[in-house]
């Protein structure tokens, strides 16, 4: 009797190793305190999206077993010395992947963390290009970079909206500098000048001082490169000055907070860009949007989709690799290529992604509409 009852035990302990599953960490790192915490949040959750996706039918099949994720988010708080402080905890707790940081000025130096970690890093947000020019083998990105979205802004200012002298404002972090610099060199490339160059912080909320200067040139477009949570009240002042410029904006102002926060002062004469499609215009876009909604009860800011596709690609490359080991899943993560939410999901040499697209959009009937 008493075999009976040991061999029984035995045998269930070995059923319950057979049916037992890996769980494999992925982190996520972004701002999720803040002035720009509702873009953080997007980011991280289009992350965790993808990770309920592939939990939700049993796990992903690597090496001839099923593996569950666990996403690990962190608040870098848009904070280079905060970020690399996150890389180095998320290295620590032993994530084979990352996706983040949505700033530039952060994912940069996290880079060279999770590069001597051998943790690959997919941006889904962050734009400049430097982030893919530091040689470092395991840094990728879902979304355009300044190089292509600021060519297309200055050529827009230019071209379409018919200026001939614009203004340039930058908050001096790597992506605000970054994508002004581009639109510096589109707009003189498209035969425009450029009559005013200033700056300010991703901190600041009182822009009298510049706009007053600007106001002197007269500039046909005022251009800003930052994030919405300036660009709503920068647009409100310039109202107050009774400057009747164009506004122009990057990917970082093209989001709904961003309408909220400018209040009656947005019109028909505000204009942003977005690296990539229209939502409603990628592959995946209107299901993506109706997951979104009713999984988290609110709309698409401007990231999700993109942190969406680069944890699937890290998922990917995982499964074709046959192991969730970054030095064995990373060569297939350079050659991946499938159809994400975005669009095709494949990288250039440098981490790049392939088929970067830019859209420009108008504020219309209370929302961005894609020109």
């Amino acid at each position: 009797m008493k075999k009976s009852i040991v061999a029984i035990a035995v045998m269930s302990i070995g059923l319950g190793a057979a049916h037992a599953q890996e769980v494999v960490k992925l982190g996520s790192a972004a701002p999720l305190t803040g002035t720009i915490s509702h873009l953080g949040k997007d980011l991280e959750n289009g992350s965790r999206m993808a990770v309920d996706a592939v939990n939700a039918q049993g796990g992903a099949d690597i090496g001839g077993k099923k593996v569950k994720f666990q996403l690990v988010g962190e608040d870098d708080q848009a904070d280079p010395r905060t970020g690399t402080t996150v890389a180095q905890r998320l290295v620590d707790a032993g994530v084979k992947g990352v996706i983040g940081h949505l700033n530039s000025g952060t994912s940069i130096p996290a880079s060279r963390i999770y590069d001597q970690g051998g943790v690959p890093q997919i941006s889904p947000a962050s734009t400049n290009p430097k982030l893919t020019q530091q040689n470092f083998k395991g840094v990728f990105r879902t979304i355009a970079n300044d190089v292509q979205q600021g060519g297309a802004l200055g050529t827009f200012a230019v071209k379409t909206l018919g200026a001939t002298k614009v203004a340039i404002i930058d908050d001096r972090t790597a992506y605000g500098q970054g994508l002004a610099d581009e639109t510096d060199k589109a707009v003189k490339a498209a035969g425009a000048q450029v009559v005013a160059r200033e700056f300010t912080t991703d901190k600041a909320t009182d822009f009298n001082a510049i706009l007053t200067k600007i106001r002197a040139t007269n500039p046909d477009v005022i251009f800003f490169g930052g994030m919405d949570a300036q660009a709503g009240p920068m647009l409100r002042q310039l109202k107050q000055l009774g400057i009747n410029a164009k506004f122009l904006t990057g990917d970082g102002g093209c989001s709904p907070e961003m309408i909220k926060l400018a209040g009656d002062a947005i019109n028909a004469t505000t204009y942003c860009s977005m690296a990539g499609l229209p939502l409603d215009k990628m592959p995946g876009g209107a299901k993506f949007r109706a997951d979104y909604k009713a999984r988290f009860n609110g709309e698409v800011q401007l990231y999700a989709p993109y942190a969406y596709d680069a944890a699937m690609a890290i998922i990917k490359a995982m499964e074709k690799a046959g192991s969730v080991e970054p030095a064995k899943y990373l060569p297939e993560l350079k050659k991946i290529s499938f159809d994400g939410v975005t669009g095709n999901v494949s990288f250039d040499d440098k981490g790049d992604i392939k088929e970067g697209a830019v859209t420009m959009y108008q504020f219309k009937d209370g929302t961005w509409v894609a020109l």
